[in-house]
């Protein structure tokens, strides 16, 4: 059940540093900022800092997943360390995922793409 559960935390930080490199690097791009619901170059402008801090915060929750799913191959200490490590990190993610939902109908199924592997992966990690 750990082989799945690091699959999927897997899966959720891939996710995580794709949302990185959306808010991040590219974001002044208009086909990006337009998948965000953001409709011109000057509004992006206006909102370009908080999208470059999010997309951070995305990609220190997709290496702290990494780094535990890494250690979970170990054991003793550093089976315990990657397991809590990826609890937290995917944990963080699911919770995002469910504060995404609540911001509006048309965020739902960007929702439920990060909320379901990371979730999933928390699950699973706490019964191995």
């Amino acid at each position: 059940m750990l082989m799945a559960a690091q699959l999927l935390a897997v899966i959720a930080a891939l996710l995580h540093m794709a949302f990185f490199t959306l808010e991040s690097v590219l974001w002044m791009r208009p086909t990006v900022y337009a998948r965000f619901g953001i409709a011109s170059r000057e509004q992006a402008e206006a909102i370009r800092t908080m999208a470059y801090n999010q997309g951070f915060y995305n990609l220190v929750l997709a290496i702290g997943a990494l780094v535990g799913v890494g250690l979970a191959f170990g054991d003793g200490d550093a089976l315990v360390v990657g397991r809590t490590l990826i609890i937290f990190g995917a944990g963080a993610m699911a919770a995002a995922g469910i504060v995404l939902a609540t911001t509006g109908p048309r965020y739902r199924q960007a929702a439920i793409v990060q909320f379901a592997p990371a979730a999933l992966a928390v699950v699973l990690t706490a019964l191995a």
